[in-house]
């Protein structure tokens, strides 16, 4: 089982070792429905084949004086038979699509639990376009393959077997030459198969680099239309489109070249010669021969319907295997269950950190430790490694070597969910839903009532501008937040985090978009909202970082200086470089220390 950051109760568990098994695994799931589909399609074969079985002995009495009542109670069995196959595959289909659709339903929801539960190392690999082709195009390839891909598949094979059947109870010997048939088409079909899946998988590879590209074309549509860069996103769309086109262009090659319909016309035409050689020497009937004939011109159809059955099928298993690529992908985190779980106080430490991204280092051998309740400021040039620092404290990332402890607990020992559900982390880059405001504020704390939304709102300073709007708290927002403003979008964000009150809040650049005048009001509110909480501070402006009890300075990844503002500023070379540009805007005091 793949180590995983989130699950749920009664989550998908199913053999993972190839997609074939896979997919049986969740079509059995419905194996009652996949049996009605079975014997349906089954009773409409036979039915099917018996019918013509009776229109070859009523051909024969047509050659002599008939009793016309037995040519009635033929032909109302012709009747009967032929309505059978229409109600066996009515009932067949339906269940077929029934298992297609769950199926369909089950794997992407499989795929999303999937995707919640990997690490965010996992994600910052990946790219968007293509997990969502994965989830949505390569699922919908999935019932495809079901309905009519594996259906139609399996009315070849009783196509084949039942009329062939038929054949050999009328004449055991007229299977010589449709029995050399059936070899001659496994062995072509399994040629063909071989072809058409490598083609079949690079279909699969190209649309998800093909949907990757337009997702990161429209989420970066702002910087193409800045830059005049259309023409060129234009170009690269139409190369991968053209890769596109150019594997269907290879797969109909492949399926050109499909040579079982050639191979049917031979076996008709030997078959036809066969019969009239028995019925010269007397051994068959002129019934026999319609009878015989009409069952091998049901052949036809398997063997017609198998070029795109295949296909179907081929491409699923494809799609099948590009999404539990996904699944089985093992994350760097694991939930823990079985973790430590208490009320976080606030205590935090780290002992001899070291953490990178990839090969690329970040934090060098930091160490610290700060009490309950006390907020401390993190500052630093640009790349000194501030954020990488913020987001090992809630399992963003795990360290690579050294320890962060909460409580004296190293992280890695907290039950996940427990962990972060204490700890709230509001960044510069604020993400909302395409949801209400009210919905956005609550995400954190989804049983939260109006009243308590509106005062996380109020104490964020967030709710005049919310009341301005005609639907109020009911407003939907457009994707990310984009119909609000860089400041109304981390108002909401406070309000949510103020919501969910955790005992650790970290705050990254939380308030870069707001206006002095806003600011000077949400800094009441944030004074208010820390006390008895753990902050950590990611900032440059003083204003914030003066009255944090303590104060580190990162440069490349190191702390270089540790303390209060006053303190820093006397003996901190670094701190007092990173903010020289703010010198005419401090008091006369500190611009003297600054000289």
């Amino acid at each position: 089982m793949a180590k995983r950051e989130f699950s749920v109760a009664h989550e998908y568990n199913y053999p993972r070792s190839s997609s074939i098994r896979w997919i049986i695994a969740h079509v059995w799931r419905y194996w009652f429905l996949a049996c009605v589909v079975l014997l349906c399609f089954l009773g409409s074969w036979v039915t099917y084949s018996q019918a013509r079985v009776v229109i070859g002995a009523v051909a024969a009495m047509l050659e002599v004086p008939f009793d016309a009542a037995e040519l009635l109670r033929l032909s109302l069995i012709i009747l009967a038979l032929l309505v059978g196959d229409g109600f066996c595959l009515w009932f067949g289909s339906l269940a077929g699509e029934t298992i297609a659709a769950r199926f369909e339903a089950d794997a992407r929801e499989e795929l999303y639990i999937s995707l919640l539960g990997k690490s965010q190392a996992y994600h910052d690999r990946q790219r968007v376009g293509d997990l969502m082709a994965r989830a949505t195009d390569d699922t919908s390839q999935l019932a495809s393959m079901i309905v009519p891909g594996s259906t139609m598949i399996f009315e070849s094979i009783l196509g084949i077997v039942v009329p062939l059947t038929y054949i050999g109870f009328i004449k055991l010997e007229l299977l010589l030459v449709p029995l050399g048939f059936v070899a001659c088409y496994i062995i072509a079909v399994r040629r063909y198969v071989r072809r058409l899946n490598p083609v079949v998988a690079e279909q699969r590879e190209q649309f998800g680099k093909l949907n990757a590209g337009l997702e990161e074309t429209i989420s970066g549509i702002e910087v193409v239309k800045a830059s005049a860069r259309e023409g060129f996103e234009r170009l690269k769309y139409r190369r991968h489109a053209r890769g596109f086109r150019d594997l269907f262009v290879q797969q109909g090659r492949i399926e050109a070249c499909y040579i079982p319909l050639l191979l049917f016309g031979i076996t008709f035409g030997l078959t036809f010669l066969h019969t009239m050689i028995l019925f010269d020497q007397n051994r068959i009937s002129i019934a026999d021969i319609i009878a015989v004939m009409s069952l091998i011109g049901l052949l036809r159809f398997p063997t017609f319907i198998s070029l795109f059955a295949f296909t179907l099928v081929q491409t699923g298993i494809a799609s099948a295997g590009r999404i539990l690529g996904v699944i089985k992908e093992e994350t760097e985190l694991d939930e823990n269950t079985q973790g430590h779980q208490a009320a976080i106080k606030g205590e935090l430490r780290f002992e001899n950190v070291q953490f990178g991204y990839e090969a690329q280092p970040i934090l060098h051998d930091v160490s610290f430790s700060v009490k309950p309740g006390q907020t401390v400021a993190i500052v630093g040039q640009t790349g000194s490694g501030k954020s990488a620092l913020t987001q090992l404290v809630n399992r963003t990332y795990d360290v690579q070597s050294g320890r962060v402890l909460i409580d004296g607990i190293d992280v890695r020992e907290w039950n996940l969910d427990t962990l972060r559900s204490q700890i709230s982390k509001i960044e510069q880059d604020v993400f909302l839903f395409s949801r209400t405001i009210g919905e956005n504020i609550a995400f954190g704390a989804p049983s939260a009532s109006r009243e308590q939304i509106i005062e996380a709102a109020k104490a964020a300073q967030a709710h005049d501008f919310i009341s301005s709007f005609v639907n109020g708290y009911d407003t939907e927002i457009g994707e990310r937040g984009v119909t609000l403003s860089g400041g109304q979008r981390q108002r909401i964000a406070l309000a949510r985090a103020f919501l969910s009150n955790p005992r650790i809040l970290i705050l990254d650049d939380s308030t870069s978009a707001i206006d002095s005048a806003t600011e000077d009001q949400i800094q009441r509110a944030i004074r208010e909202a820390q006390r008895g909480r753990t902050t950590l501070l990611i900032t440059h402006r003083l204003s914030q970082i003066r009255w944090a009890d303590v104060i580190l300075v990162l440069d490349g990844g190191r702390i270089v200086a540790a303390g209060s503002h006053e303190q820093l500023l006397r003996s901190s070379s670094h701190y007092r470089r990173i903010f020289a540009r703010y010198e005419s805007s401090l008091p006369p005091i500190e611009a003297a220390v600054l000289d």
